[in-house]
């Protein structure tokens, strides 16, 4: 690798808890750090010349477009701040551009927001807690059912969706799951079953993402797959809005073929998470359309966000960082060449 030994950081899309975190964190690293609040876009790329790392997050723009420019700027090192990475052109990247990840920040933070996003559905919580603030003690329309006894469909056996097994184990719950890449073992650990994505969405009362964005899983969840569910089945999805084609969603919850549904992603979520709009109105009709239905839950990507986690992202990043400076080692590299996660399963993401 030919480039500085002393790393200049342009942080794009920078939040009050992002600055506080990686500030925090970098006392032990002493890296010069430049917070821009805008999103890395090809308007904005511009910013980072004089540097030579760009920490970028998920809903910044990492398309051709922008990497040609940043390549053109010096930038040597791409520090995801996060486990995915759906919106880096990889083949773009690959031999010009070194892009790393985190790819495990707090499994715990997300599998119990995926169970947070369950309960509240199943129990009404969020909507008997504005109940009861106008005085309104009725429990009409709050009737859940028992978790205990009912089958959940886990997509995708990583670490979140081990964790998350745990917890509905907990519960009393039989888990079928299913994974591109099975361990096996982890079937006798954790107490479920390894099948079909067609048994999964044929017996589940709830299904739960918990599978990257690529090309293989993009609409996962569509017509055609949602027809072979369960009528009232519970959709939860803290991974990528992308798994979910969104229309289709729509059109099942309004037939009630799906009975509810938590969303932490949404598809075209870029323009909207993370930012206050309160005082306006939304002209993402899809959107807009989703919040007026009473089963839907949406949070704005907030699965991630615990104390724990923005400590563990922003010491991995920089972490990530320090390896790629001073000890020439990408062990946390995402890799075009294997095509995503054959390689990240089998060798962290490092191949070359």
């Amino acid at each position: 690798m030919n480039h500085d030994n002393q790393a200049r950081i342009a942080f794009f899309d920078t939040k009050p808890y992002d600055k506080i975190s990686f500030e925090s964190e970098n006392l032990s690293f002493g890296f010069q750090i430049s917070f821009f609040e805008s999103k890395l876009t090809r308007q904005t790329a511009s910013l980072a010349a004089g540097f030579n790392v760009v920490c970028a997050f998920v809903n910044d723009t990492l398309d051709s477009d922008v990497l040609e420019i940043l390549k053109s700027q010096g930038i040597k090192l791409i520090a995801l701040r996060c486990a995915g990475y759906n919106n880096v052109d990889l083949k773009k990247a690959y031999r010009n551009i070194h892009v790393v990840r985190v790819p495990a920040y707090s499994p715990y933070a997300v599998a119990e927001h995926a169970a947070a996003l369950m309960l509240t559905l199943n129990r009404k919580t969020h909507k008997a807690y504005n109940r009861t603030r106008d005085n309104n003690f009725s429990i009409n329309g709050f009737l859940g059912f028992d978790m205990h006894g009912k089958t959940a469909g886990i997509i995708g056996t990583g670490k979140i969706g081990q964790k998350l097994i745990s917890i509905l184990k907990g519960f009393g719950m039989s888990i079928l799951a299913y994974d591109k890449f099975p361990a096996q073992k982890l079937e006798i650990e954790l107490g479920f079953r390894y099948t079909s994505l067609e048994e999964i969405y044929k017996n589940s009362d709830i299904i739960t993402l918990h599978c990257p964005l690529n090309s293989e899983t993009h609409h996962l969840v569509n017509e055609s797959t949602i027809s072979s569910m369960k009528k009232g089945v519970m959709l939860i999805n803290t991974s990528r809005g992308g798994l979910i084609d969104t229309k289709a969603l729509l059109k099942n919850l309004k037939t009630g073929k799906i009975g509810s549904a938590g969303l932490d992603v949404y598809e075209e979520e870029s323009d909207y998470f993370f930012e206050d709009f309160s005082s306006q109105i939304l002209d993402d009709d899809v959107l807009a359309r989703l919040l007026t239905f009473p089963n839907v839950l949406i949070t704005s990507h907030q699965a991630f966000f615990t104390k724990e986690a923005l400590s563990n992202i922003a010491q991995t990043s920089l972490n990530n960082i320090q390896d790629f400076f001073q000890k020439d080692e990408l062990p946390n590299e995402i890799c075009y060449k294997c095509e995503a996660d054959s390689c990240l399963k089998k060798s962290q993401g490092k191949c070359f």
